[in-house]
């Protein structure tokens, strides 16, 4: 094969990958599209309604979802899966880590408990980003009015 013949056949296979791809297959919400859902969730919460969640974005078995909180959950454990999260608005504080007390699986996903023993507490403000690895107790607080957060769960599950 000349060396024109060789460049353009290389040419060729590595354009092939590109025209293949009819659409971006990302996912997006704009800042305006966040604010916009988070205010129809906050109308839409009926008093007294502790949590509401939507998802914002998804893609191939993932979702990133918005969760408001109004008020405090139960302490949790995903046992195979990761949650990553960013606070989006509001204030509050998290405490992940030590051992789950009272500890009662409420669904093949999701085991509850009445409080952590031994974690660690942080704070939490808009722009804070956190990773719960599969398996770790955590709990949210809440200060204030809300705490808004946007957390993907990431499967471990192998």
């Amino acid at each position: 094969m000349t060396g024109l013949r060789l460049c353009t056949a290389l040419a060729m296979l590595v354009a092939a990958p590109l025209a293949a791809q009819t659409s971006d297959p990302a996912r997006f919400a704009a800042a305006a599209d966040v604010r916009t859902q988070i205010a129809a969730m906050a109308k839409a919460m009926k008093p007294g309604q502790g949590f509401a969640w939507q998802p914002l974005v998804q893609a191939d078995g993932h979702v990133a979802a918005l969760e408001i909180w109004k008020s405090p959950g139960r302490p949790a454990v995903h046992p195979a899966q990761a949650e990553y999260v960013m606070v989006v608005d509001g204030a509050g504080t998290m405490i992940s880590g030590g051992t789950l007390a009272d500890a009662k699986v409420t669904r093949p996903d999701l085991t509850e408990g009445s409080r952590i023993v031994g974690g660690t507490t942080r704070t939490l403000k808009p722009g804070d980003v956190f990773l719960v690895p599969a398996g770790v107790p955590h709990w949210f607080g809440i200060t204030g009015e809300r705490l808004v957060l946007l957390g993907t769960k990431l499967s471990t599950a192998r």
